[in-house]
């Protein structure tokens, strides 16, 4: 756990089909680094049913489980996040009207460094696993108003292709050189 503390972790987060895996997959890459996958992508594969606060649950436990058994394999002091456990609390608020308590706890306690969020300028992309094509504007602003509530570094990243992970890398570079790679 110590190793955590020497980790600046950077999570990719936004509204739904606005290609997150995309370019937390290329960050992770292009700074040979781990790249922590989606929890709730898997679990809900084969759900073949309506989501419950219970999975939310179990995903908010397998999302913060696999974060931390990535992070002692992070190189170059630099952990990419494909979301984080923030998204249990935006969809716990949509689809159930509150978030439970220890999702809220672990907020005040589970740092990340800096956020990129993916902005809704690219075209839906269908998907079994996507629920809301109309909802994206909607969610948007909720992620705003959730990262300036835990008071987050973070910048939206825009753009089509290359262009976008150009974009996304520019802010990590900037965030990285202002931080002198020390994070918080």
């Amino acid at each position: 756990m110590g190793d955590q503390q020497h980790v600046i972790k950077i999570a990719v987060v936004g509204p739904e089909s606005t290609g997150k895996s995309t370019i937390a997959g290329q960050l992770a890459r292009h700074y040979h680094t781990v790249c922590v996958p989606e929890y709730a992508r898997a679990y809900c594969l084969n759900l073949n049913r309506q989501y419950t606060l219970q999975d939310e649950m179990n995903m908010f436990y397998g999302q913060l489980a696999l974060e931390e058994s990535l992070v002692p394999l992070a190189q170059n002091g630099l952990l990419i996040c494909d979301t984080m456990f923030l998204t249990i609390k935006v969809w716990c608020d949509h689809l159930f009207g509150h978030t439970p308590q220890a999702v809220h706890d672990e907020l005040s306690r589970h740092r990340y460094d800096f956020f990129l969020l993916m902005d809704i300028d690219l075209p839906w992309m269908d998907d079994p696993l996507r629920d809301f094509p109309d909802l994206r504007a909607h969610f948007m602003q909720v992620w705003h108003r959730e990262l300036q509530a835990i008071h987050a570094s973070y910048q939206v990243i825009s753009g089509l292709g290359d262009q976008r992970f150009a974009q996304a890398l520019q802010a990590v570079d900037g965030f990285l050189k202002n931080s002198n790679g020390t994070g918080h």
